[in-house]
């Protein structure tokens, strides 16, 4: 089921103008490589963004929280660019192309899929930004965005950071397909 809705013209001006906001006092690097995502529940109501950005290191990602449930969230980046209805596992397994184990909790992880827990306030908001060292958006060995590409999940619970493959995160509650650009 395709998640085309009328929030989608809402959030895609909504990417239109994190392009142009600047990060830490610095302004964004329009040359740097990048991706965006537009992110949904399984009825296509509009959950939040994602941007990724090509940075001096690995990827800098950042993801915004919309019209969530209040507390902690899982959130990974998946294998597959696919956000299939109503459960999301078109997505696949957690980007991890190092074969560690998961969570940055576990002594034999944490994989380049694994990120902190979303925490979403009362009013249904919440960000995160992190850098995921030695990554890549496109070339080199293990690019995140391969031939099959990939897509950004949230999930219902908390990630607990140790127990793989998953972090025991619940379901998957919104999705986002992460396209180049």
């Amino acid at each position: 089921m395709p998640l085309a809705r009328p929030a989608l013209s809402l959030a895609l001006s909504s990417l239109a103008l994190l392009g142009g906001c600047t990060t830490m006092g610095s302004p964004a690097d329009a040359s740097a490589p990048g991706a965006r995502t537009a992110l949904y529940s399984p009825t296509g109501i509009a959950m939040g963004t994602a941007t990724i950005e090509q940075v001096s290191g690995g990827l800098k990602l950042t993801v915004n929280g919309l019209a969530l449930p209040p507390g902690q969230h899982g959130a990974h980046i998946h294998t597959t660019g696919k956000c299939d209805a109503p459960d999301f596992a078109s997505a696949g397994g957690h980007w991890n192309p190092t074969a560690m184990k998961h969570g940055s909790m576990n002594p034999m992880g944490p994989h380049e899929g694994d990120l902190p827990n979303l925490v979403i306030g009362a009013d249904g908001t919440g960000s995160i930004t992190i850098t995921i060292p030695g990554a890549m958006l496109t070339g080199g060995t293990n690019p995140l965005l391969d031939a099959d590409g990939a897509a950004l999940v949230i999930h219902a619970a908390a990630d607990d950071l140790k127990t793989d493959p998953s972090g025991n995160s619940g379901g998957r509650i919104a999705c986002g397909v992460l396209q180049a650009g």
